[in-house]
């Protein structure tokens, strides 16, 4: 019995060790134009997946039918999301091709039951929004915007897939009279 733990301690010590030295090796690029091995992006995906499940678990999808909540998630989706995630009629931007893990185009019809109904679905773009994804390049916006913002940019995701780029264009404009530029004197 003595012996199996020994043999059991040696292993778990060689295998932390092994691993201390592959990390500190520098052998794994972290570039990203250079793809996972195939377990690593498996492994990854199913943490993802299995962390995002259970964090969605709770969260209550409110209605998301207001015309003016589609206009305000229009504009923010324009500015902070569409570089990455793309808008009607167009397949790639600089910033989307450019990016490992590759962004999903939102702007596409989601494939049939692809992560449940449109409740479940809303719930998924709210976390992903207010939380954002480590390592993949989406932000946590949660920490600038309120739910209410946020809900009103899922809103506006779930909409997507069916606008046609002069819709998009439309529903995206700033308001009138608004602008990026400080106000003078401030």
């Amino acid at each position: 019995m003595m012996t199996v733990l020994k043999t059991l301690v040696v292993a778990a010590v060689l295998a932390v060790l092994g691993a201390l030295t592959f990390l500190y090796s520098g052998l794994y690029s972290i570039g990203a134009d250079n793809k996972h091995f195939k377990v690593t992006h498996w492994a990854l995906e199913t943490l993802r997946e299995r962390s995002i499940a259970r964090e969605i678990r709770d969260i209550k999808v409110p209605r998301l039918d207001d015309p003016q909540q589609l206009l305000a998630g229009g504009q923010d989706y324009n500015d902070m999301c569409s570089g990455c995630h793309l808008q009607p009629g167009k397949t790639q931007s600089d910033l989307n091709s450019a990016m490992y893990p590759q962004p999903p185009n939102l702007s596409l019809q989601p494939a049939k039951g692809l992560y449940g109904d449109a409740n479940a679905r809303a719930a998924r773009h709210f976390w992903y929004i207010k939380h954002g994804i480590k390592a993949s390049g989406m932000p946590a916006w949660g920490q600038t915007h309120t739910d209410e913002r946020i809900w009103a940019m899922v809103a506006f995701i779930q909409k997507l897939p069916t606008l046609t780029p002069e819709q998009y264009q439309i529903l995206t404009a700033p308001e009138e009279g608004a602008t990026d530029e400080p106000m003078a004197g401030m």
